[in-house]
């Protein structure tokens, strides 16, 4: 195969990283996530929004690490050793989601992802919905999963440490 059909092929898929939080499946798009590690111990963070745990050291950079189970309205839950930590990137820091697994990578066809706005119109964090063989996931935003409120109050808490 070709370089450029190579290329033109991989434009059309929209790769994203599975994971599930109680038993239901929910992906964000690969380009976002940076790495995926087992889970660690948290160190609190005084004064971070409701949603951040507190902070985790990865290679030498501090980490916050969001509860995505608050911001899916799901169940709070005690972290575990089998849970794990997603390492990726909103629009203007890394951050770590605590999730109970990761399933791996996904590729779907751009045909084969429904944008949210044609489910739901101002569906909050979703990008879209995939199709699977064994159901559906929605795949999450995160360049708006923390509101310009809570990033103020996640820079005011990180510079008071």
């Amino acid at each position: 195969m070709s370089a450029g059909f190579e290329r033109s092929r991989e434009n059309k898929l929209r790769r994203l990283v599975v994971f599930a939080l109680d038993g239901h499946r929910y992906a964000l798009r690969l380009s976002t996530v940076e790495r995926i590690v087992r889970v660690v111990e948290v160190t609190p963070l005084p004064q971070a929004p409701e949603i951040v745990l507190g902070v985790v050291n990865v290679q030498g950079r501090i980490i916050p690490v969001i509860d995505i189970r608050k911001r899916f309205r799901l169940p709070g839950r005690e972290m575990s050793l089998s849970n794990q930590l997603v390492i990726a990137h909103t629009s203007r820091r890394p951050v770590a989601l605590v999730v109970d697994t990761v399933s791996g990578v996904a590729e779907r066809s751009k045909e084969e992802v429904i944008a949210a706005d044609s489910i739901l119109p101002d569906l909050e964090y979703v990008k879209g919905v995939a199709k699977l063989e064994d159901g559906l996931i929605l795949i999450h935003d995160l360049g708006q999963f923390l509101s310009l409120e809570e990033e103020k109050t996640l820079n005011g808490a990180l510079k008071a440490t």
